[in-house]
């Protein structure tokens, strides 16, 4: 992510119009305000977020100084910490309906086999203690059952690829 001399000029270019705009007055000061906002939108979509981050924070030290910043600054903190914490429910919650289906999916009485050697390992994923769920990635299961890329054994509880249908219940299915 380097900094082109074209870039670098447009920053300073900018900076002098804050300056400017500070020794000038209100009105310019909006305008500069605005100019650095709209840099900024058009960094993020050239795919240069420090570049914009740094002309966000150019325009917030125009309008108020560096309280402004500071206080901009702990407001994303805030919302980035909330936003994090909301998202560990939601993945929660999800994962929580998904054992409920996989339970509901379940025959209430399993098949017993001679085949059956390794007990109930696999049984154990519908109940939500597989390597993904037991590693907090419990949501990897939940995208690829939801995506269509893969389903969940009504007779073991595991998730498997639709591409590996055949080869499961062949070989792998613990309760067949």
């Amino acid at each position: 992510m380097e900094v082109t001399d074209t870039e670098m000029m447009m920053m300073m270019e900018t900076e002098t119009e804050v300056e400017t705009a500070a020794a000038t007055g209100h009105t310019v000061q909006s305008d500069v305000v605005r100019d650095l906002l709209t840099l900024a939108r058009q960094l993020v979509s050239e795919g240069k977020p420090t570049q914009a981050l740094q002309a966000v924070v150019m325009a917030a030290r125009t309008r108020g100084g560096d309280e402004a910043v500071v206080q901009s600054l702990q407001r994303a903190r805030e919302l980035y910490r909330s936003r994090l914490q909301d998202s560990t429910a939601v993945d929660q919650l999800a994962s929580l309906f998904a054992e409920c289906a996989i339970a509901e999916a379940q025959p209430s009485k399993p098949e017993s086999s001679a085949d059956n050697v390794s007990g109930s390992s696999v049984g154990s994923d519908a109940h939500g203690t597989s390597i993904l769920a037991e590693t907090g990635r419990m949501q990897i299961v939940l995208d690829a059952f939801s995506d269509g890329s893969s389903f969940i054994c009504l007779q073991c509880g595991g998730l498997v690829s639709n591409h590996r249908k055949d080869e499961h219940y062949a070989y792998w299915c613990c309760q067949i």
